[in-house]
């Protein structure tokens, strides 16, 4: 396998700086002893819905839902349409909010009313630029004044600035996320040089925008870290998009720090979509769902529990989630700890059978990883990386999405023996996967190679 210079050893420390995570009081989950933990065989049957035949190994753009957690979703569903009246006011506020108190629990939440259950991070990213927004036109932001966020953020949340930001005299810092990547130094590095551009002409970062886990390319980035030369450098405020978070990491909010944190459900907490947390530090008036209904003025826990007449029952759940990962042995936390050593394992081997690299070091992953592509398949464009995405899926039924890295003519451009890498795969691993669906990828892409194909020749259908 090519090799990346060799970053410093991250101590214990780092890691708790980037994952959030701390030896606490609280328990992320109250996990009864078990007879005996759930079964390959049980764990098969929960996800035997999926369709047969499929290299599963996307997990992170969809999630996925056990049948049991599926089935006490249609319970609710049947529930309310059995008597619509006695569950609007008899069942509904009630299990929201005892859904909220469970993920106020799991990620340490200091109360119930700073959590409030949203669709999914798209939304809660809407709540808080609309809130940035009304500074603007209010009067208490200047023109100069900045939104600093990294260019690999989630499309839809530079979307987002672009709707109700940038219009009323915002400006955008977009910092590049270096990859592949070897420390959290050099991210914090790359950060404090964007936090600089938002000073210039008497300017201030109103606003950070950090992902936990970045989405494409995948990486872990330091939060805590950054947050803490947010404080330093006068940032108003930071909201860390934890799309990928929640079931694949240790969320801690209290020790993130953050004034806003999102993560979805449905991603790696095996809910089904979609739902997605939002936890404001602060109780403020100012914060808003931004779909208006009767709740309006509530407070934003209340606001996003009656949004109008939809399907509620994503948000009711979360207790038959906490039931289903507390059959794994360790709970959540043995679940996050296994998909995390098989992502490395099956991402080692595949970087080993192909001579590439990992994206970034196992430590600044969760439960995905880079994988580096042979340079011989010519990934040199997004147009390649879509194709190829494509010829997996269609001729041999792998789901995995391609990313295409341009070079940047710097000692951060990695080799292999024939060129230089700027495809990467992102892997996935969840409790369903096993060590075939990687095989399955590691042969189809070797028998690329030894057919001599490129990415530009490969079928688009």
């Amino acid at each position: 396998m090519s090799t990346l210079p060799d970053p410093p050893n991250p101590s214990m420390d780092n890691e708790t700086h980037r994952n959030g995570a701390v030896e606490s009081n609280h328990l992320i989950a109250k996990k009864p002893k078990l007879s005996h933990p759930i079964s390959d065989s049980e764990i098969r049957e929960e996800f035997s819905h999926h369709q047969r035949g499929v290299a599963r190994i996307n997990n992170g753009s969809f999630g996925s839902c056990p049948r049991s957690v599926l089935a006490a979703q249609s319970g609710c569903q049947l529930r309310f349409l059995q008597q619509p009246d006695d569950f609007f006011f008899n069942v509904l506020r009630g299990g929201i909010r005892e859904s909220r108190a469970a993920v106020a629990d799991l990620i340490n939440a200091a109360h119930v009313d700073h959590v409030s259950l949203v669709d999914n991070a798209t939304t809660a990213a809407a709540i808080v630029l609309q809130q940035i927004g009304r500074r603007f036109v209010r009067g208490h932001f200047r023109p100069d004044d900045s939104v600093i966020m990294f260019q690999c953020a989630y499309q839809a949340v530079k979307k987002s600035i672009e709707a109700y930001v940038t219009p009323i005299g915002g400006t955008i810092i977009e910092v590049q996320l270096p990859f592949p990547v070897r420390s959290d130094e050099e991210i914090v590095t790359e950060f404090k040089k964007g936090l600089e551009k938002g000073k210039l002409n008497g300017g201030r970062v109103r606003l950070a925008i950090i992902d936990h886990i970045t989405s494409m390319p995948s990486v872990v980035l330091p939060v805590r870290q950054l947050i803490k030369v947010c404080r330093e450098q006068g940032v108003e405020q930071v909201f860390v998009d934890g799309a990928h978070a929640i079931g694949s990491l240790p969320v801690d909010v209290k020790e993130i720090g953050a004034d806003f944190y999102v993560s979805n459900l449905y991603k790696w907490f095996f809910s089904p979509p979609s739902v997605a947390f939002l936890y404001c530090k602060d109780n403020s008036n100012d914060v808003h769902h931004p779909v208006v209904s009767q709740e309006y003025g509530k407070g934003l826990p209340i606001e996003s529990a009656w949004v109008g007449m939809r399907d509620y029952s994503p948000q009711l759940v979360v207790p038959s989630i906490l039931e289903f990962v507390n059959r794994f042995e360790g709970g959540i936390e043995g679940i996050m700890q296994r998909n995390h050593d098989a992502v490395v394992k099956m991402g080692t081997m595949l970087a080993e059978s192909w001579g590439t690299v990992l994206g970034s070091p196992p430590e600044m992953c969760a439960s995905m990883i880079m994988v580096g592509l042979p340079s011989k398949l010519c990934v040199i464009s997004d147009d390649d990386a879509l194709r190829l995405r494509s010829y997996l899926r269609v001729y041999h039924a792998i789901e995995v999405p391609v990313y295409y890295q341009a070079m940047r003519n710097d000692d951060r451009d990695p080799r292999d023996k024939d060129g230089f890498i700027t495809g990467y795969v992102r892997i996935s691993h969840q409790v369903y996967n096993s060590a075939d669906d990687y095989q399955r990828l590691k042969t189809a892409i070797n028998q690329l190679l030894e057919d001599g194909k490129i990415c530009s020749g490969l079928p688009t259908e």
